[in-house]
């Protein structure tokens, strides 16, 4: 752990705390905060995020695979971002209110769409840059 690696972690957790903060708020006032909407929005989001940045990391590599940018994004931004320690107080806070079934629903809803959105950004980006792999070569068969 170097000294740069702790800078960025800093960093990308400082910005993915804002915007966990800006999204959530958005999302909860524009639905009601009845129902964690806002912290469920952000853990599919951040889910659907890190998917792509994993995906990025394996087929384009490169800076994606960067010990220190996956500090600043993986670590930093996207650990300060998403809330699963929200997420428990959330449903925590529905049961104890007897809510059970809004606390089932938010575990159930929670679980399958941020691996389902996991899922996809990794696919996402998979198919992207092998389509532009067979694009960019594509091009390079017809030039030559």
């Amino acid at each position: 752990m170097t000294l740069a690696a702790c800078a960025l972690v800093l960093i990308g957790g400082f910005l993915g705390g804002v915007s966990r903060f800006f999204l959530s708020g958005v999302v909860g006032r524009g639905v009601g905060e009845t129902f964690p909407w806002g912290t469920l929005a952000v853990n599919v989001s951040g889910a659907l995020a890190i998917g792509a940045f994993a995906g990025a990391a394996r087929s384009v590599g490169g800076v994606f695979a960067s010990d220190l940018v996956r500090d600043l994004i993986v670590v930093g931004l996207f650990g300060g971002y998403t809330t699963v320690s929200s997420f428990c107080l959330q449903t925590l806070n529905l049961a104890l209110d007897g809510e059970g079934r809004l606390a089932a629903f938010n575990v159930v809803a929670s679980s399958v769409l941020c691996v389902l959105f996991v899922a996809l950004g990794f696919w996402a980006i998979i198919w992207v840059a092998e389509s532009a792999t067979w694009v960019a070569g594509s091009a390079a068969g017809a030039s030559g």
